[in-house]
């Protein structure tokens, strides 16, 4: 069995302190990659990893 976690956008909205639907804009825009099961987009946590080292500020 596959070990790997997933967020939910909506967890993710609520992690970052975001309206759900900037989540859904970073995935539309291809910013943020997610899979969709079903109704529901799933972020693997590696890929919001990376997506957090891109928006980075310095």
């Amino acid at each position: 069995m596959n070990d790997k976690q997933f967020y939910t956008a909506q967890e993710l909205a609520e992690t970052l302190g975001y309206n759900i639907m900037t989540i859904y804009r970073y995935i539309k825009s291809g910013k943020l990659k997610a899979y969709k099961i079903g109704k529901e987009f799933r972020i693997d946590i590696e890929e919001f990893q990376s997506f957090l080292k891109k928006v980075k500020t310095k």
